[in-house]
């Protein structure tokens, strides 16, 4: 692990300083493993765990625990009896990460590639940063001063992916008010955690008709950028190693360029040597509070609740919202669906314990991050999207001509779940 944490670092440092080739001409001369070097050159290569160097497992055992802990059967056995990660199978959720002791796994990281399209691309690279990261980068960070910091690296501005969250809420929201029509219709929400959404197509199949046909939020607002923007380059960034899966995924894969994590792009900063709380402020005040609080578990459904509300405050048939937390509670209320003991009609499932702030590749701790979402969530200045001016905009600008459009079919926020 010390040896590819010193050509991570390496190579990165010199990806900031335009100077890669040189660096990687250096890495081979001294020999360092040449599979971690290409992993960290050609991510899209491979899964979104790493396996750095060859196992140590006992081998009496049939199989080890990341084996064991994957609930995706992504870790296999090759011919030799190698374990190999399965990258179509992978959805990046890191519990294999959590589970081994020997630190033999390692998160994806896109840092190199990322910048090498900042640096070339003729057209705006543009940073999509998800709705946990308030506060991720130091609390005297705003969202202001980290746009320009993200300017100052090269990208064309940065993005809050909340709008888009707003965009989603009122689907989901219009989506809740023509399925549920009885006491026994129910919905799992499609916003959001690609754990969750992966769960669902391989382990619970026969609920996917109840999962309405969207896309997440943060594919939302790459296919939007490149819509308006068609030479553009999309980076998104959040505390989810599971979005470099999801991004990669074919039917998806149009929307979203690169992923970094929060911990990526905090690396990035070190060796740029570019503090953020000292860079000038550059508002974009857009989303609302429902578009921002998608990063804790219960925000999605509060956000579609209050939403529907909004939308028929008349409804017969109120909704009945119930949350997991974390893989394990996602599982036991899948259990209990399939057993007849839930009696909500909006099932929200998060990956992570805590949601997205919960998330692997999170700067703060998950408490501290969920305080600090709901404080920004206060801090809007219109509650629901149907209070947001700049999503009606921003729909007719994408060629929705009215908020009830977002039901029919789109190449921008439908998804055909198969």
């Amino acid at each position: 692990m010390q040896a590819f944490n010193e050509l991570y670092r390496r190579l990165a440092k010199a990806a900031v300083e335009n100077r890669t080739n040189e660096e990687v001409k250096n890495a081979i001369e001294q020999g360092f493993d040449s599979h971690q070097l290409d992993c960290l050159l050609n991510p899209k290569e491979y899964a979104s765990v790493w396996k750095i160097s060859d196992c140590d497992c006992s081998e009496d055992s049939k199989c080890s625990i990341c084996t064991v802990k994957c609930l995706f059967d992504a870790i296999e056995k090759d011919e030799k009896g190698n374990t190999i990660i399965n990258k179509d199978l992978c959805v990046g959720c890191s519990e294999c990460i959590d589970e081994c002791k020997a630190q033999k796994l390692v998160a994806s990281k896109d840092i190199i590639p990322a910048l090498e399209a900042v640096r070339s691309q003729k057209g705006p690279v543009y940073a999509l940063i998800a709705p946990a990261f308030i506060s991720q980068f130091s609390d005297k960070v705003t969202p202001g001063k980290l746009r320009s910091a993200f300017k100052s690296l090269g990208f064309a501005g940065m993005v809050e992916v909340a709008l888009f969250a707003d965009i989603l809420t009122l689907k989901e929201a219009l989506e809740f008010d023509r399925t549920i029509v009885n006491e026994k219709d129910f919905l799992l929400t499609s916003c959001c955690c690609p754990m969750w959404i992966a769960m669902l197509r391989k382990i619970y199949k026969q609920f996917m008709p109840h999962v309405p046909g969207s896309v997440s939020p943060m594919v939302a607002c790459g296919r939007s950028i490149k819509l308006l923007e068609p030479n553009s380059i999309t980076v998104f960034i959040g505390p989810c190693i599971a979005k470099k899966s999801e991004a990669r995924e074919p039917d998806i894969a149009d929307a979203v360029d690169y992923v970094l994590t929060f911990q990526e792009v905090q690396d990035i900063f070190e060796f740029a040597n570019i503090n953020p709380e000292n860079m000038e402020e550059d508002s974009r005040d857009h989303s609302s509070k429902a578009g921002r609080i998608y990063a804790r578990t219960g925000g999605v459904s509060e956000a579609v609740e209050s939403t529907l509300k909004g939308l028929n405050p008349n409804r017969k048939i109120s909704i009945r919202t119930q949350q997991a937390n974390g893989i394990r509670e996602c599982k036991e209320m899948l259990n209990a669906l399939k057993e007849g003991n839930i009696t909500a009609n909006f099932l929200e499932g998060m990956g992570c314990v805590g949601g997205c702030v919960g998330g692997p590749k999170a700067i703060l701790d998950r408490e501290e991050g969920r305080k600090n979402v709901n404080q920004y969530g206060n801090q809007a200045n219109y509650v629901t999207p149907i209070d947001n001016p700049y999503v009606m905009d921003l729909l007719q600008r994408l060629g929705f001509e009215s908020v009830e459009s977002l039901l029919e079919n789109s190449d921008i926020f439908t998804r055909d779940f198969k």
